[in-house]
């Protein structure tokens, strides 16, 4: 079975350069609690659902006991170990003496043989577990310095999988168990160092402030890094980031004693499925827009791991100096923390949560909504019995704190926002259709009725004539027929030899009686015809009237269509001021967050996600891409051509992206191959726009990181166009671009000479008017690394002569600040000191301008161990400087 071991143990990581692109992701919606639910086993399809109530959860506290040292090993052999657990009934024996013991029950209790995976499945798993649900969690390690708290926590188990610490193994469960496509994982690593909150992912981000929710006491810390992570190689190596900029120091008790509470918070966002939130139909609204308006649940939930430095009383550690102010500091904290634990233990009326910067992070911990394990770490020797009494009553006050543990969950917004878009849009060109599809029937409709009218009173005309002329012809043939006849018929009465001839006459006159009925059989026959055609018009007309009345109704038909997109621009509207106040309590939300530092500069890639819009609702997704989805959306080609739009906002833009994309190191060879290079420096000569020298100069300073684009960026002109921006800049932020991207330049060896020559010391000194300490960070970070350069040069026998930042006047700003507040400029300063001071021909003018005081203080006060190591043996090597200190009776 594996052990662990405590202080003295070589478990703390090595420094590792790391670049993160960081994201603040803005929430300033309602939140809705509910209750907790009862211990819940891994799987996720067995929880059962919360309730509306919270329910009362209190702090879990197990015990564990770190093994003999190899001092104690020695010291103490022949005495017995100060505890004895019982790990069977969850007991602890405190000896007072050889015959009498004190006896305590904690909820666990983890000897010496315990596995790491053992203490994690009771002391961490139901706190991650309850963070996948939704609620808050805490597992904190309290314990004297060197019991293995930082070992218990924190171990990365890169050589041993079997010692991986709680935080390896909880974001290894919660991967696990979320889905990448719908759920977000985000990480902030902070430590309290000296009643200071410093960022672990930022080192240059060490004042960050507290903000308190006046309605509801919520602790937040806008100003942290938030990093989005999506698998846990990620995580595991900005871990390893945070570890090497944690302040740690050699103490009697501990060989590498943490100097700070460090602090790790993860924040899980789900989706929840097949869930529809409850939403009334208010105002008259169309219950199809209601059923639309029903936002997602998302459930939100914040893990907190805390890693509290040790207690140590100063006689055992042997603490002094600075490292002394370190204890006080970390003493008072603890004591802080434990009259809280105290003041909730005894339920009073007040808790001074606010005497401490630490027990108002923990706020929400103890006596708050989260449900809390508190994991203590005590050690065996008799000589340290005070030191673990004191741990084990801690534990004991801490069992008896009620937190009122709650669900967080709240709708999601911004996906309703989205899905309110895409609808928007489906709607509109659906009514647009409708309409255009309704307006070609009604004229087809109106077209045919007149044809066929037009036709049917011309086939009228046309019958009618023709009928007219063919009984008129009739009836004019047949009066001639009966006129000649009966002129013949007096021929015939007339002449003598006809009047014997009675009979034939009387014959013709029959037959004239028949065609006269027959023309009146066929003049009746006509006069049918024509009432014929008259009922064929009537009918026709009828048809027509029926026409007219169907395009009555049609038109009707438009009205209502027409007050039916009325009604849906109406909701349209409604929809539209909606997401205007959801856009400016996002603004209200940023404009917040940034009044505490400058705004980031890598949310440049909003602006080109915007340009990209149709083609995403033409997808139907409705979500942003990532970098690589715009590479494969956009291609590079056409990013870099944006850079040279008419428009101003469309280059700010791409600007932007490409800053963002030369924040990756895999993207920086093809910006460069596709001519990035080239545009970003034409950019900084031709544009006027402050906006653009800021992002352009700090997407310079990225690819800047890399040797060969180093070498590029000087052949094409870049220090000269970067002093130039330099000199006509005033805003900040600015400034601090500019001096990112000199910095990085004054690390090449080779282009020392060439970086001199064309101003970029100068143009570094020149930024110091000013004042904001993250231009000063930046300034001095270049002029440490190119003293560096010039002393390695030195040793090397390439370079002789006094150093070009003397010869340029940069000496007299570096004393100044070698003692500067900010710790980022004094550590840049003070490594430029020790740098310039190991060549021998620097030392006359460094003792004229004050520096040999200054390498005299880092020696003696730097927190440094490295630096303050380089500047003893720099002081002891030179003879220039030990005949001064002689001189003027410096005992060193």
């Amino acid at each position: 079975m594996a052990t662990y071991q405590g202080g003295g143990s070589s478990y703390r990581n090595g420094s590792h350069s790391h670049r993160s692109s960081l994201k603040d992701k803005v929430d300033s919606h309602t939140q809705r609690t509910l209750s907790l639910k009862p211990h819940l086993k891994s799987k996720p399809n067995q929880r059962r659902n919360s309730t509306d109530t919270a329910v009362p959860g209190r702090v879990r506290v197990a015990v564990r006991l770190r093994p003999r040292n190899a001092e104690e090993s020695v010291a103490d052999a022949d005495f017995a170990d100060c505890v004895e657990l019982q790990p069977e009934l969850k007991r602890l024996k405190l000896r007072k003496n050889n015959w009498d013991a004190d006896t305590y029950e904690f909820d666990e209790v983890l000897t010496e043989f315990a596995s790491q995976k053992r203490v994690y499945e009771v002391v961490a798993r139901p706190v991650v577990e309850s963070v996948l649900d939704g609620y808050n969690g805490t597992i904190m390690a309290y314990g004297q310095t060197g019991t293995g708290k930082t070992y218990t926590l924190g171990r990365l188990g890169e050589e041993d999988t079997a010692a991986r610490g709680i935080m390896v193994r909880a974001m290894e469960d919660i991967f696990a168990d979320v889905s990448l496509e719908t759920d977000s994982v985000s990480v902030s690593y902070l430590q309290l160092y000296m009643e200071t909150i410093q960022d672990l992912l930022d080192p240059t981000n060490d004042n960050i402030t507290i903000v308190e929710d006046p309605k509801t006491g919520d602790v937040s810390l806008p100003g942290a890094s938030l990093v989005e992570i999506r698998d846990q190689q990620s995580f595991v190596e900005l871990l390893r980031l945070g570890e090497a900029h944690r302040f740690a120091a050699n103490t009697k008790l501990n060989t590498e004693s943490s100097r700070s509470h460090a602090i790790l918070m993860v924040h899980v966002k789900r989706s929840i499925k097949g869930r529809d939130a409850a939403l009334s139909s208010e105002n008259g609204n169309h219950p199809h827009m209601v059923k639309l308006l029903k936002p997602p649940v998302v459930r939100k939930g914040k893990l907190v791991v805390v890693d509290l430095a040790g207690s140590e009383r100063i006689d055992k550690s042997g603490s002094e100096g600075h490292t002394l102010e370190e204890a006080k500091s970390i003493n008072l904290s603890l004591s802080a923390l434990g009259k809280c634990i105290n003041a909730l233990a005894e339920n009073s009326a007040h808790v001074p949560f606010r005497d401490s910067k630490l027990t108002r992070l923990l706020r929400d911990s103890f006596g708050g909504t989260a449900r809390t394990s508190l994991v203590i770490t005590i050690g065996p020797s008799p000589r340290h019995r005070g030191e673990t009494a004191s741990t084990i009553m801690f534990g004991q006050r801490a069992m008896k704190v009620e937190n009122m543990v709650k669900l967080k969950e709240e709708f999601d917004y911004k996906s309703l926002s989205r899905r309110l878009d895409v609808e928007l849009d489906k709607l509109i060109m659906e009514h647009e259709r409708q309409q255009k599809a309704f307006e070609d029937e009604i004229e087809r409709l109106d077209t045919e009725a007149q044809h066929r009218i037009s036709e049917a009173e011309r086939n009228y005309v046309d019958s009618l004539e023709k009928e007219r002329s063919k009984y008129q012809k009739d009836y004019m043939e047949s009066i001639k027929k009966l006129e000649e006849q009966l002129v013949m018929n007096q021929r015939k009465n007339e002449d003598p030899y006809m009047k014997s001839s009675g009979e034939v006459s009387a014959e013709e006159l029959a037959d004239l009686k028949k065609m006269l009925q027959k023309e009146t059989l066929l003049r009746k026959a006509a006069e049918g015809e024509v009432n014929n055609l008259k009922i064929q018009v009537t009918e026709l007309k009828k048809s027509e009237a029926s026409g007219k009345s169907e395009i009555l109704k049609l038109h009707k038909m438009l009205e209502d269509e027409a007050q039916q997109k009325e009604k849906l621009e109406g909701e349209i509207a409604i929809l539209q001021s909606q997401l205007l106040q959801l856009s400016l309590q996002t603004d209200e939300t940023r404009r917040q967050l940034d009044r505490d530092g400058f705004e980031k500069e890598v949310d440049g890639l909003d602006s080109l996600t915007s340009q990209v819009k149709h083609q995403q609702q033409a997808s139907g997704n409705g979500e942003k891409p990532s970098i690589a989805k715009l590479f494969e959306q956009v291609g590079l080609q056409k990013i870099l051509s944006l850079l040279e739009a008419e428009d101003a906002d469309v280059r700010v833009h791409a600007v932007k992206v490409v800053a963002n994309l030369a924040a990756e190191e895999t993207n920086q060879g093809k910006i460069v191959q596709a001519g990035g290079l080239t545009s970003l420096l034409t950019l900084l000569k031709s544009s006027q726009d402050e906006t653009i020298h800021r992002v352009a100069a700090g997407a310079i300073a990225n690819l800047a990181m890399n040797e060969t684009n180093q070498e590029l960026i000087m052949a094409q002109g870049g220090i000269s166009l970067l002093s130039m921006t330099a000199a006509n800049a005033e805003d900040p932020q600015t400034l601090r671009m500019v001096a990112g991207a000199i910095a990085n330049l004054c690390g090449n060896d080779k282009l020392q000479i060439k970086l001199r020559s064309e101003g970029g010391i100068k143009a570094l000194l020149g930024m110091v008017r000013c004042k904001h300490p993250d231009v000063h960070a930046q300034v001095a970070r270049g002029i440490a690394n190119f003293a560096k350069c010039e002393s390695r040069a030195s040793s090397q026998g390439t370079k002789s002569g006094r150093s070009f930042l003397i010869e340029d006047g940069a000496l007299p700003w570096i004393v100044q600040n070698a003692n500067n507040e900010a710790s980022s400029v004094r550590r840049h300063i003070e490594l430029a000191l020790c740098h310039l001071a190991q060549h021998e021909v620097n030392a006359r003018d460094m003792i004229s301008g004050g520096a040999l005081w200054e390498l005299v203080r880092i020696s003696r006060d730097c927190s440094r161990e490295d630096i303050k190591t380089l500047a003893h043996r720099t002081l002891v090597s030179s003879p220039t400087f030990q005949a001064e200190m002689r001189r003027l009776r410096v005992n060193y």
